[in-house]
């Protein structure tokens, strides 16, 4: 109820970080998902599932290799992997560096290799060094770092 109120009653552009609330909104009726955690090998055949039965299953890369592994599982003709970039602007969780050469390659080849199978919608940076922050300055200057960080990657 509250995701759908923070939808506007679109159902559409809900972000979840874990596949069991990706398969509860699924359930629940929305159809534009995004995955806002790096690709679990492990995982990949659960977010195939995802990505053929929703309109859009969008999930986060963070190397070549999780790349590889979605070019080595196309998706059903009419069907590309929607994949945003997870650059890590700080706090060191996930994500490549956006001042790290690999990530302008990454980007790159997301892009380019594959476009009938591998789709990139943007980049995707989280704040998540803000936990521990003791008060609105401090978050505020997070925020202005990663947004410079994430509108210099794009730029170049």
């Amino acid at each position: 109820e509250g995701a759908e109120l923070a939808t506007g009653g679109t159902r559409r552009g809900i972000v979840v970080s874990t596949l069991a609330e990706a398969r509860f909104f699924a359930a629940g009726g929305f159809d534009d998902i995004l995955y806002a955690y790096p690709l679990p090998g492990g995982r990949l055949e659960e977010c195939a599932a995802l990505a053929q039965r929703l309109q859009a299953f969008q999930l986060l890369l963070d190397s070549p290799q999780a790349l590889a592994l979605l070019r080595r599982r196309p998706l059903p003709p009419g069907k590309r992997w929607l994949v945003w970039l997870k650059l890590d602007c700080g706090n060191g969780r996930a994500g490549v560096r956006p001042t790290d050469p690999s990530a302008m390659s990454l980007a790159r080849a997301i892009a380019q290799e594959a476009p009938e199978e591998v789709t990139l919608v943007g980049v995707y940076a989280h704040c998540g060094d803000t936990y521990g922050c003791r008060d609105v300055p401090a978050i505020q200057a997070i925020a202005r770092a990663t947004t410079a960080a994430v509108l210099d990657f794009v730029t170049a």
